[in-house]
C-alpha cells in the first residue's frame, strides 16, 4: 500500500500553488537590489510575498524580515539578549536562553518577566499551546502559524519568527516579524538588504513560495481544514487508547495543536517505534526533526516532569491537510499490532 506521511510538524509537503509560484519566479532574472526593470520585477516578487506573509500573520504595520529559516530568525532575535525561557523550547531557541522558567506537567510555562523572555506559541513535540503573556520579547510561532487563529498585532510581543516549510512552502526560508522601530543589530553584514537587518541577496524563488504558502495556509484555516484534522487526531487517539492503557497522550488535558499527538509508552523506545512504523509505510518522528538525525530522550518531556524511560519512549504523530480517516485508522491498527508484540516481549 502507499506510504502515509504523518510528520507534518517536521515539514509539510510542498503545496501545488507554492510550486507554481516558485516556477514562475525562476523566470525573473533580476537581482532585487538592482534598479533596472529586471531588478524591479524581482523586487516586486519579494515585496508581494512580504505583504502576503504580513497579512497571513496579522502583522500589518510590522517589519517582515526574510531570512533562511526560523533558526536564523531565532538567532537574530535572541542572540546576546540575556533572555529567559523554558526547557521545552526548540533547540534553535534553547541555544540563546537561560532555561529558568517553570513548566507544568501539562507543558504550560510560567513566565516571570515577559519583556526578557521568549516562548513557543505551540510546542513542536507535544503540540501544547501556550497562553502568551503581554509584552514577550519574542514568540516562536513556527508551529502555530496557519494552524491556529493567530495575529502578531494582538500577541503583544516585540518579535516573532516563522518558517515557510511548516506551511507547505519551501525549505530554507523564514521570517522574523518585528514591531516597527525595534532596534536590532544585523548578524549578517554586507549590502544592507532586508532593511539593514539581514544582508545578502534575497532568495527570490523561496520567498515567492513562502508568500504563496502563507496565503494558502490562511485559506485552509478559514475553511475549516484544521478542524477536520483535529477530529481525525481524536479518532486516532481513541483507537489507540482503547487497547494501550498505559500509553500516555502527553499534554492531552491542555489545549493542543489540532494535528499533533505525542504518545509515550514507557519501556518501548521511540526510536524503535519510528523504525517499525517506517518499515510499515508510515512516516512519524520521535520529537523535533532539527537534530541532524539524532534520536534521544525528549528534553521536552523531561522538563514536563516525565522520567527518562517515559521520555525516551515518546513518538510524535502530526497530521496534515491530505490525511484521511483511512490513514489514521491504518496507522492505529499497525501501531497496535507492534504494541501487542512489545507487551508480549515485556511480559
Amino acid at each position: 500500500m502507499s506510504r502515509v506521511y504523518l510528520d507534518h510538524n517536521a515539514t509539510m509537503p510542498l503545496r501545488a500553488e507554492v510550486r507554481a509560484a516558485m516556477i514562475a519566479a525562476m523566470d525573473v532574472a533580476g537581482n532585487p537590489s538592482s534598479v533596472h526593470a529586471e531588478g524591479r520585477a524581482a523586487k516586486a516578487l519579494v515585496e508581494r510575498a512580504r505583504a502576503q506573509v504580513a497579512t497571513a500573520f496579522g502583522a500589518d504595520g510590522a517589519d517582515v524580515v526574510f531570512v533562511s529559516g526560523a533558526t536564523e530568525a531565532a538567532a537574530l532575535a535572541c542572540a546576546g539578549q540575556g533572555l529567559s525561557g523554558a526547557d521545552i523550547e526548540h533547540d534553535a531557541v534553547a541555544a540563546w536562553i537561560t532555561p529558568d522558567l517553570a513548566v507544568s506537567r501539562d507543558g504550560l510555562v510560567t513566565v516571570a518577566d515577559p519583556a526578557r523572555s521568549v516562548l513557543q506559541a505551540a510546542n513542536s513535540e507535544t503540540g501544547v499551546v501556550q497562553d502568551l503573556p503581554e509584552g514577550l520579547w519574542a514568540v516562536d510561532a513556527t508551529q502555530a502559524l496557519g494552524r491556529l487563529p493567530l495575529a502578531f498585532n494582538w500577541m503583544g510581543c516585540r518579535m516573532a519568527f516563522v518558517s515557510a516549510h511548516k506551511l507547505g512552502g519551501p525549505k530554507g526560508v523564514g521570517a522574523l516579524v518585528m514591531r516597527r522601530g525595534t532596534d536590532l543589530s544585523a548578524q549578517i553584514k554586507g549590502g544592507g538588504q532586508e532593511m539593514g537587518r539581514r544582508s545578502g541577496t534575497e532568495n527570490v524563488i523561496g520567498i515567492a513560495g513562502f508568500g504563496a504558502a502563507a496565503e494558502a495556509a490562511v485559506r485552509d484555516l478559514d475553511s475549516g481544514v484544521w478542524a477536520r484534522i483535529e477530529k481525525l487526531r481524536n479518532i486516532l487517539e481513541s483507537a489507540i487508547e482503547a487497547d494501550a492503557k498505559e500509553t500516555i497522550f502527553v499534554g492531552k488535558s491542555a489545549r493542543r495543536l489540532p494535528n499533533t499527538s505525542c504518545l509515550a509508552t514507557p519501556g518501548w523506545k521511540g526510536e524503535t517505534q519510528v523504525m517499525q512504523m517506517d518499515l510499515a509505510g508510515f512516516a512519524i518522528s520521535a520529537g523535533s526533526a532539527c537534530s541532524s538525525g539524532k534520536v534521544r530522550a525528549s528534553r521536552v518531556l523531561r522538563a514536563m516532569g516525565y522520567n527518562d524511560t517515559t521520555a525516551a519512549s515518546a513518538i510524535r504523530v502530526s497530521l496534515g491537510p491530505e490525511t484521511t480517516e483511512n490513514d489514521v485508522m491504518r496507522f492505529a491498527e499497525t501501531w497496535l499490532r507492534h504494541y501487542a508484540k512489545f507487551r508480549a516481549r515485556a511480559a
